[in-house]
Order: structure tokens, then C-alpha cells, then sequence
């Protein structure tokens, strides 16, 4: 039987929204992929329903201990305050920067785009995202555009976007082609 793919989901303690952690996460399983919910510390993280607290989840490996190779891919979830706290994680963006550099896929849906910006990945890149963070996208030289889904394979790595929770059927069925995952 061939190895299951390991999909890390890179969140902050809260301000993560929700249903952009737990669908993609179901979606990963039932593909037969091992999901892990990497954090800053170890515990539980805190999902919200927009700006409603909402369920916790427990973390299975910090940013600082985690791998690139440990992974087959990552996914990063919205979340206003999720990706704010996110992108300001030294180790959280290092660990973007790595899975990059070793070409893993990477999905990035609403704000959770903020943390590849941060990394300085998404030049030359095709990119979407929550419509507000466009102009950063654009400064940190990517090609931004009001789309339900952009798969992006220039400069030797994938990257599947979406804008928002509307968006992730197409964003599922899209991480899941990039992972080698198929339901």
C-alpha cells in the first residue's frame, strides 16, 4: 500500500475561520490523506464562525518543530486574525518558505495568502484571495485576480487560491488535485 499523504494546516491559536480549517481537513481524509493542524504552541487553537467564537481543535506539532519534508503539502486557512497573527511567525513563514523551496503544494484561501506574502513567495505568482488584500498580493509581486479559484504552478511549485468560504468546493477539488489526492 502506498504511503498516505501528509497535508500540514498551518493555523494561529484563534481567529481561525472555521469552516476553511474543517472542510478542506474532511475533504483530505476522505481522499485518504493524513491531515495534521500545526500551530505556534501546542493545546488547542480556537476555529470562529466569522467573528463568532466557534469549536477548538487540537494542535498536532508546532511551526518551530515541524519539517518540510515531514509533509506532501500544506494548507493555510482565513481568518482575519488568523492570518494577521500568522504572518507575523517567524517560524510559521519559515516554514512556508521551506515547503516552497522543496516544491510542496501549497492552498491558501481568504486572508491566508497574507502568510505567503510575508514569505515573499507569491512573485511571479497567479494568486486570489479576500478582495482586500489584493494590493498587498500586488506589492509582493503577484498576479492578483477576483476568481473562485486560481491554480498557479510557475516557479516550480503549486499554489491553489480561493477568495472565501462560497469558494471551497472549487478550492477543495483544486488542493486536492495538487496534493495527488483524489475522493
Amino acid at each position: 500500500m502506498a504511503e498516505q499523504k501528509k497535508i500540514a494546516f498551518l493555523v494561529d491559536m484563534e481567529g481561525i475561520e472555521q469552516v476553511e480549517l474543517t472542510d478542506p481537513w474532511q475533504h483530505v481524509e476522505k481522499a485518504g490523506g493524513v491531515p495534521r493542524l500545526l500551530a505556534p504552541k501546542l493545546g488547542e487553537v480556537k476555529g470562529f464562525h466569522h467573528l463568532t467564537p466557534a469549536d477548538s481543535f487540537p494542535v498536532d506539532g508546532t511551526f518551530a518543530d515541524a519539517s518540510a519534508d515531514d509533509y506532501d503539502g500544506a494548507v493555510i486557512p482565513g481568518g482575519v486574525a488568523n492570518a494577521d497573527f500568522l504572518r507575523m511567525d517567524s517560524d510559521a513563514v519559515a516554514l512556508v518558505k521551506a515547503l516552497v523551496a522543496a516544491g510542496k503544494p501549497v492552498a491558501s484561501i481568504c486572508h491566508g495568502p497574507w502568510l505567503l506574502v510575508e514569505a515573499d513567495v507569491v512573485r511571479g505568482k497567479m494568486l486570489t484571495s479576500f478582495p482586500s488584500l489584493q494590493t498587498d498580493v500586488r506589492n509582493a509581486g503577484g498576479d492578483w485576480a477576483d476568481q473562485e479559484v486560481r491554480v498557479c504552478d510557475m516557479n516550480g511549485w503549486t499554489l491553489v487560491t480561493s477568495r472565501n468560504p462560497d469558494d471551497l468546493p472549487a478550492f477543495n477539488r483544486e488542493a486536492l488535485k495538487a496534493f495527488g489526492l483524489s475522493e
